[in-house]
């Protein structure tokens, strides 16, 4: 009797427990639901054609879309991808290989300082080296504070993937009479890609919602513009100017933009997620 009290009351604590871990991960997941619902609900309606094909409209006209701030803001990603993730994947397989000393500590200090540094001082900082430079804002600049931006995320992300390689592959390569630069590229960043790679994504989805160092560098434009070193429209600002006018009409693309500018996040995310594994280098 005594024995199957105690499995009962077994059972009633694994059962609570399992209800409040079930409880925690609504909860966690309740506000992203929250959120997507209700930027679809107010942005599904102004979503049409022309919302993907022409540019911004004047008050009062209708129609009208962001098809520049959607291509603009693909170059400025680009951009930023030129600057970052050569420093940052770089900088984290010297830190996983190498940066055991006082050197690697400081540089994973620094790392995570410049993490944590709000976007628009990064802005202010881009503004300061290269629109004060240039004389006027342009995609270079954009792009260059959203690459600083990515720079720490993709060095520790690269860092802990690299880690991760089993020590016997590099020594084993170097056992082959492969140099040191030889190794690290072609056995251990490519096994450990896979990792690296949602590193990048994450960042390039965290780029990609940037507004204030844009405001400071590329600026916006209501016209189409493929030169980098003019101002260039963003979905970001873009939404941002919007959102802030006191027209409904306006209101109403900011809402549907931002559902657009998730819409893409969410589809990058899943396909880069869902093909990664089918990529090799090397």
């Amino acid at each position: 009797m005594a024995d199957n009290t105690q499995k009962m009351i077994r059972e009633i604590k694994e059962r609570c427990f399992l209800a409040a871990v079930f409880f925690s991960a609504a909860l966690a997941v309740l506000p992203l639901i929250a959120v997507l619902g209700y930027v679809f609900v107010k942005g599904i309606g102004a979503l049409d054609l022309n919302f993907f094909t022409q540019l911004p409209a004047p008050v009062g006209d209708p129609g009208g879309g962001m098809a520049n701030a959607m291509v603009g803001t693909f170059i400025l990603v680009g951009i930023a991808c030129l600057v970052g993730l050569p420093v940052g994947i770089f900088g984290g397989i010297w830190l996983a290989q190498y940066g055991s000393g006082k050197r690697g500590f400081i540089i994973r200090y620094s790392a995570d300082v410049l993490s944590s540094l709000p976007s628009i001082v990064i802005g202010i900082f881009a503004y300061v080296l290269i629109v004060a430079t240039m004389k006027r804002f342009s995609a270079i600049a954009g792009g260059f504070a959203l690459g600083i931006i990515m720079i720490p995320v993709v060095t520790r992300t690269t860092e802990e993937m690299v880690k991760m390689v089993p020590r016997t592959l590099y020594e084993a390569g170097l056992a082959l009479g492969l140099p040191e630069w030889r190794v690290s590229l072609q056995i251990v960043f490519r096994t450990a890609w896979n990792g690296i790679f949602t590193g990048v994504i994450l960042a390039v989805a965290r780029i990609m919602g940037e507004t204030a160092p844009l405001i400071f560098t590329a600026f916006n434009t209501m016209y189409w513009n493929l030169r980098i070193d003019q101002p260039m429209a963003s979905m970001t600002v873009q939404i941002y100017n919007y959102a802030i006018s006191p027209f409904s009409q306006w209101q109403a693309k900011a809402w549907a933009g931002s559902l657009t500018l998730v819409f893409i996040i969410l589809m990058v995310t899943l396909v880069v997620r869902k093909y990664s594994k089918r990529v090799y280098y090397g």
